[in-house]
């Protein structure tokens, strides 16, 4: 049976000092986004997922966006190097977890760099965005890393948002969604579905018809649901402060045979 565990890391306390790049800097509530984390968590289990927490990371602002210390193909973690110095440290706790679970290890060395915010898979397809954190010997690393494995992987420019996942994710059936302002090349995608808000171009894949989205993307859910998914909706506005969004939240763990 393919696995559903998902590593998720509480916030920091320092995660209103997390670092924005291509938003205004807004006052975070802690506390308000400690809930909202929770209520992610809660909305995983709720639709069988398995939740695993990551040790904290208190003194990394970022660490709750987990997504970004680790790539996954099929039972592979390639552990990131950031390219936010700051945020390097993030990465040790995560490898003792996915090293707890069995996964083989790999790394990404100086002087490449890779988040996993950049990192889009779309069955064998993996979409790898060389923008702001992740270079081309980054992106060099993960093709070696994962195309002996049967990956087929694409670089794509990404100069208008933080992050791949910040401007692209995929449904279920393979059709990449991705809000047209926020995209440097949507013709490399094959298949696309413009959304109407930047925040809808983001969507975890729970399983079946369900897609977990943020509640600040209204409009899109209604697109979705027309198309017959299903949106569970949370809200991550303390998140979306800091240019994050529901993906960077999770790492999911499809491909773990046990």
């Amino acid at each position: 049976m393919p696995s559903k565990k998902a590593l998720i890391r509480r916030p920091s306390p320092r995660l209103a000092e997390g670092l924005v790049t291509h938003v205004e800097r807004a006052e975070v509530d802690v506390d308000l986004a400690v809930e909202q984390w929770e209520a992610y968590g809660e909305a995983l289990r709720t639709h069988g997922w398995e939740t695993i927490e990551v040790d904290p990371a208190d003194d990394c602002p970022d660490s709750v966006f987990v997504e970004d210390t680790v790539v996954m193909y099929k039972n592979v973690a390639l552990i990131a190097r950031p390219g936010a110095e700051s945020r390097r440290e993030e990465t040790a706790g995560t490898e003792e977890a996915v090293a707890a679970l069995g996964c083989s290890v790999n790394w990404v060395w100086d002087p490449g760099t890779l988040e996993g915010g950049d990192v889009l898979k779309v069955g064998d397809t993996v979409f790898v965005g060389r923008g702001g954190r992740t270079n081309a010997a980054g992106v060099q690393q993960l093709r070696a890393a994962f195309e002996p494995l049967g990956a087929r992987v694409v670089s794509v420019p990404v100069t208008k948002v933080l992050h791949l996942k910040s401007a692209v994710t995929a449904l279920p059936d393979g059709t990449v969604v991705g809000h047209i302002p926020k995209m440097d090349t949507p013709s490399l995608f094959g298949r696309f579905l413009p959304v109407p808000e930047e925040a809808g171009a983001h969507v975890v894949l729970l399983g079946g018809d369900k897609l977990l989205m943020a509640a600040s993307a209204p409009k899109t859910a209604e697109l979705y649901a027309d198309l017959g998914y299903e949106p569970v909706l949370v809200d991550i506005s303390e998140f979306e402060k800091l240019e994050g969004c529901v993906t960077c939240l999770s790492v999911r763990l499809r491909e773990l045979y046990v």
